[in-house]
C-alpha cells in the first residue's frame, strides 16, 4: 500500500501532518543524517585546523567555504544517496561517512586527508551529538516559540479578566471568590516556571571514543591533549562537554529534558480539564466557526474539543517521554543497543507535545467570558461571606465565631437576607459591621485583580 496522508500509521504523519512539518528537519531520519554530516564536517575542519595534526593540513578558505555550503545546503536527495550506500554497509553512520569521501571526491584538499574524516571516532560520538543538536535546534526553532505562544495568551487572559469576579470552587463546592484572570494568571505563572526549566536544560554529548578513553586517538598521536581538544569541538557546536562516559553518552540531559517538558505537560492537561469545567459551567463561550458540527445528532452543541484534544495529547506525549527518560539512562555496561531505536521515537513525544500546544492555543483563542453568568453564579451563594465574617468575629474576640457561622451556613445555602440579618446583631464596631454589610460575593476577591495584572 502506497503511504499516503490517510494510510499514515502514525497521525503525526497522517491527521495531523501539516501541523507537525516544523519538525520534520530536526527529528525525521533527513534530520538525524544532517546533523550527522554536519559534525563529521566539523571534527574534520577542527583535525585540519590543528597545527599538532600535521598531517592534516589546514584548509584554503575555498574548501571550507565547500564544506560548509554542504551543511548548508543538505538536501532530502543527499540523504536518499546515503541510505543507498547504506543498503550495502548495512550500517548508517558508515554510510555517511562513505557518502562523504563520494561528495568531496574532486576537491584535493579533502583527499589528501581523506582518512580523517571519522577518525578516532565510534558511531555512537558522532550520533550522541547529532541528537544533542537535534534537540537544541527543535526546542529553540519549535518547541519554545509554540510553548511561548499558549503561555502568552493565558497572560492576556488574566489581564483582561483581571477584575471579572469568579465563585471558586473547592472539592467541587462553593469556596472563596476570585476572578477570572486570576485563575488565568496562576496557569501562566506554574507555565513560565515550566519554560524556564527545560529552555535551561544543558543538552550534554561526549566525543572520546570506543568506550570513553581516547584510546583510538592515543594510539595515534600519544603526545596529544586530546580531552581538552574533543572539550573545545563540542563546546564549538554549543553544547556541553561530558568527560566521564562509557561508549554511549548516558543521555542524563536528555532525560532531563524530557521530564521538563513532560512536567509542562502535565500543567496543561491541568489547565485544559479547569477551562473545560469553565465551559461546562457557562463561565467562559466559545467563539462559533461557520461551517463546524458539534455533534452528528446534537445540532445545539459547541463541544470543547480544542482543550479535549490537547488533553489527549499532552497525555500521549508524556507516556512517549517518560519512557525516554526511564530508559535512556540505562545501557548494559559499555554499551547496548536499545537506546538507538527509542531515540529515532524523540519526534513522537515533541510531535504530540506540539500538537498538545496548538490544540491549546486555538481553544484558547475562541474563549469568550459571560460575566452575566459568572455574576448570577456569585449572587446564589452568599454562604462565601462566612469567612470574612467569622474572620472579623475573631478580631474583635467575639465567641465561637467559626462555630456560629458554621451553624447559619454550611449545607444549606443562605439567603443575603439572612446573613445581613445576621451581621446586625454582632458586637463589633459600626465601621467593620458595614463593610460587611456592604459585602457581596462579587466584591469579596482580596488581592485577586492586582495579582491578575502583575502577572
Amino acid at each position: 500500500m502506497t503511504t499516503t496522508p490517510l494510510t499514515a500509521l502514525s497521525p503525526l504523519d497522517g491527521r495531523y501532518a501539516g501541523k507537525v512539518d516544523g519538525l520534520r528537519p530536526h527529528f525525521s531520519e533527513f534530520g538525524l543524517i544532517r546533523n550527522r554530516v554536519r559534525v563529521e564536517i566539523e571534527w574534520l575542519k577542527a583535525l585540519a585546523a590543528e597545527p599538532h595534526i600535521a598531517e592534516a593540513a589546514a584548509f584554503s578558505p575555498a574548501t571550507i567555504a565547500e564544506l560548509d555550503a554542504v551543511i548548508a545546503n543538505f538536501s532530502v536527495a543527499d540523504a536518499e544517496a546515503v541510505k543507498e550506500i547504506e543498503a550495502t554497509t548495512n550500517h548508517d553512520v558508515k554510510a555517511m561517512e562513505y557518502w562523504l569521501k563520494k561528495r568531496f571526491a574532486d576537491n584535493a584538499e579533502v583527499m589528501k586527508v581523506t582518512e580523517f574524516i571519522h577518525f578516532g571516532c565510534t558511531s555512537e560520538d558522532i550520533n550522541n551529538v547529532s541528537h544533542a543538536l537535534m534537540l537544541a535546534e527543535a526546542r529553540e526553532a519549535v518547541l519554545l516559540p509554540a510553548f511561548d505562544k499558549v503561555v502568552d495568551r493565558f497572560v492576556a487572559l488574566a489581564h483582561q479578566h483581571a477584575e471579572l469576579p469568579m465563585l471558586s470552587r473547592t472539592h467541587g463546592q462553593t469556596a472563596s471568590p476570585t476572578t477570572l484572570g486570576k485563575e488565568m494568571a496562576n496557569i501562566a505563572y506554574r507555565l513560565r516556571r515550566a519554560r524556564k526549566a527545560f529552555a535551561a536544560v544543558e543538552m550534554t554529548a561526549k566525543f572520546n571514543g570506543a568506550v570513553g578513553n581516547y584510546n583510538a586517538h592515543l594510539s595515534a598521536y600519544p603526545d596529544f591533549d586530546w580531552a581538552a581538544f574533543n572539550q573545545r569541538f563540542i563546546e564549538s557546536l554549543g553544547l556541553v562537554f561530558n568527560p566521564y562516559t562509557i561508549q554511549i553518552e548516558p543521555h542524563d540531559s536528555m532525560a532531563e529534558l524530557f521530564d521538563a517538558i513532560g512536567r509542562g505537560n502535565t500543567m496543561l492537561i491541568d489547565a485544559c480539564r479547569d477551562i473545560w469545567m469553565y465551559i461546562s459551567l457557562g463561565y467562559f463561550k466559545q467563539k462559533l466557526k461557520a461551517g463546524e458540527v458539534g455533534s452528528s445528532t446534537m445540532p445545539h452543541k459547541v463541544n470543547p474539543i480544542d482543550f479535549e484534544n490537547a488533553e489527549g495529547n499532552f497525555g500521549v506525549a508524556n507516556a512517549v517521554l517518560r519512557h525516554f527518560s526511564e530508559k535512556l539512562p540505562i545501557s548494559r555496561m559499555q554499551r547496548d543497543l536499545t537506546d538507538s531505536t527509542v531515540l529515532r521515537n524523540m519526534g513522537i513525544g515533541i510531535g504530540h507535545t506540539v500538537l498538545g500546544l496548538e490544540s491549546c492555543l486555538r481553544g484558547l483563542n475562541k474563549l469568550e467570558a459571560d460575566p452575566a453568568k459568572l455574576a448570577a453564579d456569585l449572587d446564589a451563594a452568599w454562604e462565601v461571606l462566612a469567612e470574612p465574617i467569622q474572620t472579623v468575629m475573631r478580631r474583635y474576640a467575639v465567641p465561637n465565631p467559626y462555630e456560629q457561622l458554621k451553624a447559619l451556613t454550611r449545607g444549606t445555602g443562605i439567603t443575603k437576607a439572612a446573613l445581613q440579618d445576621f451581621v446586625k446583631t454582632l458586637a463589633i464596631p459600626e465601621a467593620d459591621k458595614q463593610r460587611l454589610l456592604d459585602m457581596t460575593p462579587g466584591s469579596y476577591i482580596g488581592e485577586a485583580a492586582a495579582l491578575a495584572k502583575k502577572i
